[in-house]
Parts: C-alpha cells; structure tokens; sequence
C-alpha cells in the first residue's frame, strides 16, 4: 500500500448525498438515527480552528510503541479473545485484526491508558476500514471512573469517535456518547453519517472535544455537534477490533479482517 495520500479532501455535493440518504431511510430507519449527510460544506481542520499538535503516532518500525499504548483487555471480550496476535505494527501501520484460529476468535485493542490521558482537544484518526460484515472497527476515548457515577462532568463518558457496521450500508459511520454505566446508563442515541466512498481507501475520523460540546468529523467535514454527556476528565483513547454477543451475527464474516490505522494526532489549544 502507498503511504501516501491525497490530502485534500473532494467537496460533497449535499444535495446529491441528500438524495442519496432519502432513498435509503427504509432501510436506514432501523438504526437510531437516520444517516444524515454533513451539515456543513466547509472542510475543517485542527489548525483552522486554533489547535497545536501535542501528541501523534505514524506507527513507525516494526512494533507497537509501548511508551504511547498497550494492548488491552487481554482476554475474553463478547464471543471472542482479545490477543497480542492479533495487534501488528508493520509498513508504517497499527493493524488490528479479527482472526478466526479453528474455533476460536481472535479480536484486538490498544489503549493509550496511564500513557496519555487528555482532557479536551481534537483527536485525529487516519485509517482504512475493515471489508467484513459481522465484525467492526472502532477508534473511542474512555474514563477510568465511568462505573463509579452517573454525572459524565465528574465521571467521564465513553466518546465513539467512529464505528463502522459494514451491516449498515458501505458508506455509513457510527458515532455516540454512553455515560453513566449500569443500570441506568445514558447514550445520545447511535449517530450515523453518510459519506460516500468512506469504506475505501483512507480516510479521516475526529472529534472535538470542548467542556461543553463534542463535534464529530469525517475527512474535514462536521457532521454532528451534541451538548449530552459531555466530560470533564481525562480520558484515554482506545483502537479496537469488536466482535457482537452472538455468533449468529458473524455468519457473513469474512476472516481475517483488518483495520488499518496510518495514524493518530491529538491537538490542543
């Protein structure tokens, strides 16, 4: 694969995408929300809206640097195990892959916890997203507090920067906010984005964190802005392979599947 790429980001015409999105809401309306196109025709970008970097990883040489992550969660997860073997670092890319080993399933997850653990920001992921259903990748911040309490300013939340259900449609991204974990756990409702071509090639997912919104982007172009379940904490961010609680909703995977990270940024004011 060529490292390089194009930077600059194609303009979408809305009222194609529009369209588009209307004549998929059948289908489309059994997610939580509709996909929508972006709310903005203005492309983005970190130091446009005033960020510095202070933090980034282009996944350099030949293993996962250990001074920025860790493999997480080594062990069971949903219907699968979480293993170091299924995390590569190699070509310039953090690979993290769903692999299938006779019966049994192998899922993977990097952390930056105890590494780096901002608090506010905009935070960049440039990557390539699996081909197979059933499984999906997933690039998150998460709080060390969320289980003790329900208030997200004092407790942290859990911030999907991006999900991809390959079940939802080819060009459809997942974004959402949970707070409050147990039994009276809080979301904004799954937020999905429609941009056409996402699932080919490489592509750019953000989120802005401020201390009263999140904004969450996709190569530059804003899509959702939400004021619920907003932290005050430092978080940790999170790349992640994720397999479903039930193996009948893997019967159209396709193993061994990949998400290919080029690489993360963190930019501050």
């Amino acid at each position: 694969m060529n490292r390089q790429f194009n930077k600059t980001s194609r303009r979408v015409n809305l009222e194609t995408v529009l369209l588009l999105c209307l004549s998929l809401f059948p289908f489309l309306g059994m997610a939580q929300r509709p996909a929508q196109p972006p709310i903005s025709t203005e492309i983005y970008s970190p130091e446009k809206l005033g960020y510095k970097l202070v933090w980034e990883d282009n996944f350099d040489g030949n293993a996962l640097d250990t001074t920025k992550w860790k493999v997480r969660g080594i062990g069971p997860r949903a219907i699968a195990y979480v293993s170091e073997e299924a995390v590569k670092v190699e070509d310039g890319y953090l690979k993290l892959f769903a692999l299938k080993q006779g019966d049994s399933l192998l899922g993977s997850a990097v952390g930056t916890q105890d590494r780096f653990m901002p608090k506010y920001g905009y935070f960049e992921c440039h990557a390539q997203l699996q081909k197979s259903q059933g499984v999906w990748a997933a690039f998150w911040l998460q709080s060390k507090k969320i289980t003790q309490g329900e208030d997200p300013a004092i407790y942290g939340a859990e911030i999907d920067v991006m999900e991809f259900f390959k079940k939802l449609g080819d060009d459809i991204i997942s974004h959402n906010v949970h707070w409050a974990y147990g039994p009276n756990q809080q979301t904004t409702r799954g937020m999905q984005s429609y941009l056409e071509g996402v699932s080919e090639g490489f592509h750019t997912f953000s989120m802005e964190w401020m201390p009263n919104k999140y904004i969450f982007y996709i190569d530059g172009y804003k899509f959702y802005e939400v004021t619920d379940g907003i932290s005050n904490i430092k978080e940790y961010m999170i790349l992640s392979m994720e397999y479903p609680g039930n193996k009948k909703d893997i019967k159209k995977a396709v193993f061994p599947a990949v998400f290919i990270v080029d690489y993360i940024k963190v930019y501050q004011k």
